[in-house]
């Protein structure tokens, strides 16, 4: 059995099953890169302050970087017995380059060690998360540009309420998306601080230089307290939380996907790439992209209440209970990044059918909002013109018609102020265009939004 870097202490050996329970290694693995710079960092600056000699700093930088390289390229592989990827990475050090290894970690813990390994990783995984979320918001903005003047009724309750246009529609994910990159944006700056030199729980007797070591690893700052500094988990639940509310974004527009793609509404058609069929029944097109991604929200979704649920009843400081963390933040993590390219995909291939959108629309009395504003501007009172309209309506249900189907006599016979204007007035062309108030469906509007949204994240 390997021996434990901290068992001087203990008369026994570890049981065999608390080994295997306590390990966390088959998971933090994956932390390699982080806990090796990290690590880096900190030797050097050992060395500055005199702790280390420069031949120890050499030795111990030169050392861990050949361990990376030698992990990188598979000559290396991770012990299952290791208790955690912290002191595999030492034990393999020490083995390796001696003493110099065994001094490695004067003036820190696994506690800060490991808060500090997080946090470079959650940082890392947080910029490629981004860069994913940008391609989709691109993907959106441009689909949206291409259907400024596609007519499709807008919904409430799911019943048809006002005509808009599919690029209005758009705009309000890319609106949601801005919001979670922007969410994404302040839960680094918030997790951009360095935890190392807080020690297990209270700090070090060493003159630690921590502002080196935030410099060198490209920290904002530094924590303020000790005890935070190795307990604070707020950053993994913040980033899980941002990933929740972003997977419930794309779960809505994937719900919308799936009836859009139905043949009941047949509003778009996925691209055959980007769809499954049945092994059973020949003509499916399955939209399982939307169908997985509306699923796997309910994963990230639980990834953040495992994370609550494990903080919520910890004294200060760190807790066994908190290596529990990672395994949730990291699942969070890979759905999302497993979703993020399939799901843009599938939305930068779809087809629009804009016959069909314009059909609904004009099918649903959409209009008749359009046709008590008329009345309205008519000089007649709101409420009045709304009863006229709905009256209008009940008489078109009766006969099976639309509203601009209806004679001039026939509308008369409701109000007399209604004149032969009242069929442009309530074409659906004029009902979007003449919605031109900012975050309206107007073309233009629409077109000035989508500018303005390709500006917000140029930098």
């Amino acid at each position: 059995m390997n021996k434990k870097m901290w068992d001087g202490r203990f008369a026994k050996a570890t049981d065999l099953a608390v080994n295997a329970y306590n390990s966390s290694i088959a998971f933090d693995a994956r932390m390699f890169r982080q806990d090796i710079r990290g690590s880096q960092a900190h030797a050097r600056m050992l060395g500055s302050i005199g702790i280390l000699s420069a031949q120890d700093v050499e030795s111990i930088v030169t050392g861990l970087g050949q361990i990376g390289a030698d992990i990188e390229a598979g000559r290396l592989a991770f012990d299952p017995n290791a208790e955690d990827i912290h002191m595999f990475i030492e034990a393999e050090l020490t083995a390796r380059i001696g003493d110099a290894g065994k001094r490695l970690h004067t003036g820190r813990s696994r506690n800060d060690q490991v808060a500090l390994d997080l946090r470079l990783y959650l940082r890392d995984e947080a910029q490629v998360i981004r860069e994913g979320m940008l391609q989709l918001y691109d993907v959106l903005l441009d689909l949206a540009e291409q259907n400024t003047e596609t007519i499709l009724p807008g919904y409430t309750h799911l019943q048809r309420a006002q005509p808009i246009t599919f690029g209005h529609h758009l705009m309000a994910y890319v609106e949601m998306l801005a919001r979670d990159i922007s969410r994404l944006d302040d839960c680094v700056r918030r997790m951009d601080v360095l935890p190392l030199g807080s020690g297990a729980l209270a700090g070090t007797t060493y003159p630690l230089d921590r502002a080196m070591v935030a410099r060198e690893l490209g920290f904002a700052a530094i924590t303020q307290n000790s005890l935070d500094g190795v307990s604070d988990r707020d950053f993994a639940l913040e980033l899980a939380g941002v990933l929740s509310i972003f997977m419930m974004h794309l779960s809505r527009l994937s719900e919308e996907v799936i009836l859009w793609s139905s043949q009941e509404f047949a509003f778009i058609e996925l691209d055959d790439a980007f769809s499954t069929g049945s092994s059973i029944m020949p003509q499916k097109k399955n939209p399982d992209v939307a169908e997985l991604t509306r699923g796997k929200s309910g994963r990230v979704f639980g990834s953040l209440i495992t994370l609550l649920t494990m903080m919520k009843g910890l004294p200060l400081a760190y807790n066994k209970d908190m290596q529990e963390d990672k395994e949730a933040i990291f699942d969070a993590i890979d759905t999302v990044l497993l979703c993020l390219p399939a799901f843009t995909g599938m939305m930068a291939t779809l087809t629009v059918r804009p016959d069909r959108m314009r059909l609904a629309a004009a099918g649903g009395f959409t209009n008749a909002t359009d046709l008590a504003d008329y009345l309205v501007k008519k000089g007649l009172p709101f409420r009045e013109a709304h009863e006229v309209s709905g009256k209008l309506v009940k008489l078109c249900v009766a006969r099976g018609c639309a509203l601009e189907d209806l004679t001039l006599d026939e509308f008369k016979q409701y109000s007399d102020l209604i004149e032969i204007d009242i069929y442009e007035a309530i074409s659906l062309e004029t009902c979007v265009s003449q919605r031109q108030i900012t975050g309206a469906p107007n073309a233009d509007t629409v077109r000035a939004a989508i500018a303005h949204a390709r500006q917000r994240f140029a930098d």
